[in-house]
């Protein structure tokens, strides 16, 4: 499926992740917030794996070291999926994510 076959919130999320500025990925984790709907979970899931942008994987790393616990878990997420291991440990290790998001993928 291509990215330009969405529409809605799904669509804005992707066009924010193509981007990928830090305005871009704040944008994209404010949705998660504890009343966080399980779709909009995975859309902000699905829209982060687009991003490509250096300046992007920075700001989704500030996150995964300074966000909130649902971002830091997506974060993890994001970087498990990479193969950022040393990073996600770092944040393992800092007791920012437990066990089980730290081996999530």
């Amino acid at each position: 499926m291509s990215n330009s076959s969405f529409s809605g919130k799904v669509q804005e999320l992707v066009n924010r992740a193509n981007c990928g500025t830090s305005e871009d990925i704040d944008y994209i984790l404010s949705h998660l917030t504890p009343d966080v709907t399980l779709s909009l979970t995975r859309f902000v899931d699905y829209a982060l794996g687009l991003v490509e942008s250096d300046e992007g994987i920075d700001r989704i790393e500030y996150y995964l070291f300074n966000g909130t616990q649902i971002q830091r878990n997506y974060c993890s997420l994001f970087f498990n999926r990479r193969g950022d291991w040393p990073l996600v440990k770092e944040a393992y290790d800092s007791g920012l994510i437990d066990e089980i998001q730290a081996y999530a993928r």
